[in-house]
């Protein structure tokens, strides 16, 4: 069982469904409508979908910017989950290898109503810097859907748990939740 007050989360891929809003921005913004979510085989997105680089670092930084009409939603049951965790264990961690703050605390803070003292964001700006943020903060359990980043924190002494998603279905050692309801089970609430 995952000790409640031991375990931060990743924002893109666990928390928010960004995906789901990349194919909106690709379909609204560009006329790109011959992606599905399943294309997304691997994390480095260049590799597994027919997009040109441009194209792909206009939507990303759209995402990341927070420059876009429609809204990010969060994955299916997060919101309850989370809140929950926030509300008797808080405050709750979420560590991203976004450069920045800015739209995810917002976004957290808006879709999770909790109080400002019950969540940080601790942006990386890499996904290599996250295990060490982790043993700062002495979290022994990070929720991520990015193998190799569950690969380096468990390198580190962090248990990772993965979320499944089309990007990281190779073998991997590590334990993973299909959804929220998957993971909230695992926590020892």
């Amino acid at each position: 069982m995952i000790d409640p007050q031991s375990v931060a989360f990743d924002f893109d891929g666990v928390v928010a469904d960004t995906m789901n809003l990349f194919l909106k921005v690709a379909r609204e913004v560009h006329q790109i409508n011959h992606l599905k979510y399943d294309d997304f085989t691997c994390y480095n997105l260049i590799e597994c979908i027919d997009i040109d680089a441009d194209t792909l670092t206009d939507i990303v930084d759209r995402l990341q910017d927070g420059r876009y009409t429609d809204p990010l939603e969060p994955m299916a049951g997060a919101p309850d989950v989370l809140k929950r965790l926030g509300d008797q264990y808080g405050p709750l961690i979420f560590i991203t290898a976004r450069p920045y703050v800015g739209p995810v605390d917002d976004w957290l803070r808006q879709t999770l109503s909790l109080d400002s003292d019950m969540m940080e964001v601790i942006p990386t700006g890499s996904y290599d810097a996250k295990a060490d943020v982790l043993i700062q903060r002495g979290i022994s359990f990070f929720v991520d859907d990015r193998l190799e980043t569950c690969y380096q924190i468990q390198a580190a002494g962090v248990v990772p748990v993965v979320f499944k998603q089309p990007w990281n279905r190779g073998q991997h050692p590590f334990m993973e939740v299909g959804n929220w309801r998957e993971l909230e089970a695992i926590i020892d609430l």
